[in-house]
């Protein structure tokens, strides 16, 4: 049994997809649909940059979808890749709206009106330069759960964003409440890097965030996913459309629980993890997670006849 992974903020760098957009009509045809859906041209802001007009959350999350996409139908259409193996779609964030795309439950053109929305209303909850967010490493979870709780005497908000994997683990919050955690952690010795982000994403700050993307995300249509779709918030497997909708809007405010999903899909025999997208940040995840398992990342048509291969074996 074999999953399909969907990257999300922080795998984008300038030209990702570029191969794919030289190489093959269809690609060109996605980045053409996204610039007409956005109304700007988000294709160039993709394959040219500038990086600070990447790196803007509003851009980002519609970008790194249009590369999902591309690389995914370039592996199905151009390739004739088999997924009657798959079982289950899953996406980091803002990749899971590319996993509910590629398993056709939401539509490619309404999924960037909802990205582009989400980041504006993501990056828009908190005022530049009040929130922050760092990554702790090589501490177990319920350590840090621990750790946390000692911090309910300071005011704001400290909260755990993202469990990505053994040993990594994302806070969110108010960065003055970050900060006396980081110094916290300094004094138990434990290590924790500040993360370059324009706002506190997964945490209770983004509740106006929630509120604004409640009413575009339920008028959307959505049917049920050909694949099952393990979502952040509950780390299970999700067919229903409708309760996916919920799923999306509390996600936005909730931990993302990356690492008991990854778990979650590998007891249920899976042995084949594949990440479609920029970057091989879930790839490495997974590893630092689960050991004895199949990961391959697709960013070239290189690693696409590389997967072909592992495939016919």
């Amino acid at each position: 049994m074999s999953a399909l992974l969907f990257p999300g903020q922080g795998s984008q760098v300038v030209g990702m997809g570029s191969e794919f957009y030289n190489k093959f009509d269809l690609v060109k045809k996605i980045f053409k649909e996204a610039d007409e859906k956005l109304n700007y041209p988000i294709s160039k802001i993709i394959l040219e940059g500038p990086e600070n007009e990447l790196q803007l959350t509003k851009n980002t999350q519609p970008a790194i979808l249009t590369v999902s996409y591309s690389i995914f139908n370039v592996l199905k259409m151009e390739f004739g890749f088999d997924f009657s193996d798959f079982k289950y779609f899953a996406g980091h964030s803002l990749g899971e709206y590319s996993a509910l795309v590629c398993s056709e439950s939401l539509n490619f053109a309404d999924a960037l009106y909802l990205l582009h929305e989400r980041g504006k209303a993501m990056q828009e909850a908190v005022p530049v330069g009040k929130g922050g967010m760092i990554a702790v490493l090589g501490v177990k979870i319920e350590n840090i759960i621990d750790l946390l709780k000692s911090q309910n005497k300071f005011e704001g908000v400290c909260e755990i964003a993202n469990d990505n994997a053994d040993g990594q683990v994302i806070i969110s919050g108010n960065i003055e409440k970050i900060e006396n955690f980081k110094t916290f952690l300094k004094e138990k010795k434990i290590k924790s890097i500040p993360l370059k982000v324009s706002a506190p994403f997964h945490c209770t700050l983004m509740k106006p965030a929630t509120e604004i993307m409640r009413e575009k995300i339920l008028s959307t249509k959505f049917i049920n996913p050909q694949f099952k779709i393990v979502n952040n918030v509950t780390a299970s497997p999700e067919t229903n459309s409708d309760i996916i909708k919920e799923l999306l809007i509390k996600q936005i405010s909730s931990t993302v629980r990356w690492r008991e999903s990854v778990i979650k899909i590998y007891k249920n025999n899976t042995k084949n993890f594949i990440e479609i997208g920029p970057g091989k940040i879930l790839t490495g995840m997974v590893k630092r997670t689960i050991k004895n398992v199949n990961c391959f990342s697709i960013n070239s048509i290189n690693d696409i006849k590389t997967l072909n291969n592992e495939f016919k074996k």
